[in-house]
């Protein structure tokens, strides 16, 4: 039933998007610019991030660098528009703010969040007292941390237990 139902919902997608792309003044823009998205996609876009993610998976700090550039690709992907904008806007209060010091900002600070993540990883990790204060609050997590032992409690009584009852 729920397969039912997902599949009247992607009809129903399908369908605005056609509705929608026949309001459109020339459908040949419209197969050219869908095209082109995928040339680009799969031509461009796609071997770039898998070479990028190739050469920082044999970095110094593979996760660390992976997640940097995870988070900054994030951030391009939303502040695209507003950086490829042409031109001014007619009304000032469109776009007040400069968005490409912002975004460079942004990354900045993305880059610098990393690399005192990864030097903090490499020179042992927090101080001796929030090692001891996780070990206790997270068991070690095979870390190499001391683990503080819980003491096994009595078991309970017979009928406490749980489980099938014997007659």
């Amino acid at each position: 039933m729920v397969r039912q139902i997902v599949g009247a919902v992607g009809l129903l997608a399908i369908g605005l998007g056609g509705w929608l792309l026949a309001g459109v003044g020339d459908p040949l823009d419209a197969a050219v610019w869908l095209a082109g998205s995928v040339v680009l996609h799969d031509g461009v876009i796609a071997p770039l991030v898998l070479a990028v993610g190739l050469v920082a998976a044999r970095g110094p700090a593979p996760r660390v660098v992976r997640a940097a550039l995870l988070v900054g690709g994030c951030l391009t992907a939303v502040a695209l528009p507003v950086l490829l904008r042409p031109g001014t806007p007619a009304n000032a209060s469109v776009l007040p703010l400069d968005y490409l010091a912002n975004w460079l900002v942004l990354l900045g600070i993305t880059a610098a969040a990393a690399v005192a993540y990864a030097v903090v990883r490499r020179t042992g990790g927090p101080a001796p007292a929030m090692r001891r204060l996780r070990s206790i609050r997270w068991r070690g997590h095979g870390r190499g941390l001391p683990v503080r032992r819980r003491v096994p409690r009595e078991s309970p009584p017979r009928r406490f237990r749980r489980g099938r009852r014997r007659p």
